[in-house]
This record gives C-alpha cells, sequence and structure tokens, in this order.
C-alpha cells in the first residue's frame, strides 16, 4: 500500500473490484499450483490488504517490508510449500496458463534445474513476470545473503550465481518485451484499466493472447506509458 509512484496500487479499484482480486483470480486458475498465498508486510498501512484477505478467506503471510527475502522464506516454511512461484502484486494480467507453462517447464526440468523464469531473458510483456525456484534455493539465499538489493528483490542471490545455481528460462516465440503491463505509475493503471474494461465489455478472459489483440485493435493505448522507465535491481 505504501508504493511511492502509485500509494495504494493493489486495491485501486476497477470496475468495482480491487486490482488485488484480478490478480488473485487469474492465479487462482492455476492449474499446477496448490493454493495462492499473500505475502504482505506488518506495516499498519497494509491492514487493508489482510481485511480483504479476510473477507474472500485468501491465506496470508505477515513480515517484513524491506526484508522481502525474509518475508518469502517465512512464508514458505509456514505453508511448507516446495518449490514457489513468486508472481508480484503490481501484475493483475498475469496469464494462468503461462504460469502454467511455467511450473510445467520446471518440473520436467527436475532435478537438473534449481530456478526459471520468463523475466531475465524476456520475451514476454512486463507485467506476465513470474519465477519459480526450489525451497532450498528460497532458505540458502535467507540464511547468506547480506546484500540489501538481495533482502529486498528475494532472488537475485539466486539467479546471479549461475556458478552455484541451475538457471533455466522460459520464452515465447515471439518477442512482446515492449509491451509494459506492470501497475507502478498512474499511466500504467489508465492502460491496465482499459484493457480490463474492455475484456470485461467483451467477456474476454485476461489471456496474453486476447490482451495482445485488444491492443492490436487499439494501438494508441500502448503509448500511454511506453515512456515509464522501470526501477532498477538495488533501486
Amino acid at each position: 500500500m505504501t508504493s511511492t509512484r502509485l500509494p495504494g496500487k493493489v486495491l485501486k479499484p476497477v470496475l468495482d473490484k480491487p486490482l488485488l482480486q484480478y490478480h488473485l483470480e487469474q492465479l487462482q486458475r492455476v492449474q499446477l499450483a496448490d493454493r495462492v498465498i499473500v505475502a504482505t508486510t506488518t506495516n499498519v498501512t497494509d491492514n487493508p490488504i489482510i481485511e480483504w484477505c479476510d473477507r474472500l478467506a485468501i491465506p496470508y503471510y505477515r513480515g517484513s517490508e524491506n526484508d522481502v527475502l525474509s518475508r518469502y522464506y517465512h512464508a514458505a516454511k509456514t505453508y511448507q510449500i516446495d518449490p514457489i512461484i513468486r508472481v508480484t502484486s503490481d501484475c493483475p494480467l498475469i496469464d494462468p496458463e503461462l504460469v502454467d507453462r511455467l511450473i510445467q517447464s520446471y518440473l520436467d526440468s527436475q532435478p537438473q534445474v534449481n530456478y526459471l523464469s520468463n523475466c531475465l531473458e524476456r520475451t514476454y510483456p512486463r507485467g506476465m513476470d513470474a519465477e519459480i525456484f526450489s525451497f532450498k534455493s528460497l532458505e540458502e539465499a535467507f540464511q547468506e545473503a547480506t546484500a540489501q538489493p538481495n533482502r529486498e528483490h528475494v532472488t537475485p542471490f539466486i539467479y546471479r550465481q549461475p556458478q552455484r545455481y541451475r538457471i533455466a528460462h522460459l520464452k515465447d516465440k515471439e518477442d512482446n518485451s515492449h509491451h509494459r503491463w506492470t501497475v507502478d505509475t498512474p499511466e500504467d493503471f489508465q492502460l491496465i484499466e482499459k484493457i480490463i474494461r474492455s475484456s470485461c465489455t467483451l467477456g474476454k478472459p485476461l489471456t496474453l493472447k486476447n490482451c495482445l489483440i485488444l491492443l492490436e485493435e487499439h494501438p494508441e493505448w500502448s503509448k500511454i506509458n511506453t515512456h515509464i522507465e522501470q526501477k532498477k535491481y538495488g533501486q
């Protein structure tokens, strides 16, 4: 709720429903995931998220705001999760079929791969980001990572050590990495709101394919947030 560029973004409503609900409804359609857990902070400012989770019976874990690695580790340990799929809450359009593809690719690569993502070597739109990694890798990162960026961003300790961890990438046949569908600024929200409203009006599910079709039909929409720069690692 304390996002610096768009405060309260995860609960901003579109058609009387908060973005977080769209996000979780997408993830609840993932066939290969056992459960979806909200990992938020102990800050009083995040109490509205907890109230919302309680209302919809969504499991959650509360931990440190700045030590997100610690929050992830204790959430995974509390709920006995292995492997862990990480999707950030500013990705309300995340495609459940894509997440299933990621999970299946990871499972098919065992025991060779420790970490797999679709965002290190990007071909998918920003906002379709997902990572999957073993609990053992997460626990080692939790125990050994000391640099603040590694504590804040959860997985750099793992994927920045290819000599120690076996890293793999999920890529699409087409490069759509120029699209920005994450929500971090008012302009981002304006674009996502248009996509959600249009999809709901047309009765179309929020899938990668359908979103790309919408933006082909409305190319001017993509210009809304093309000037937004993504925050870099360590910022």
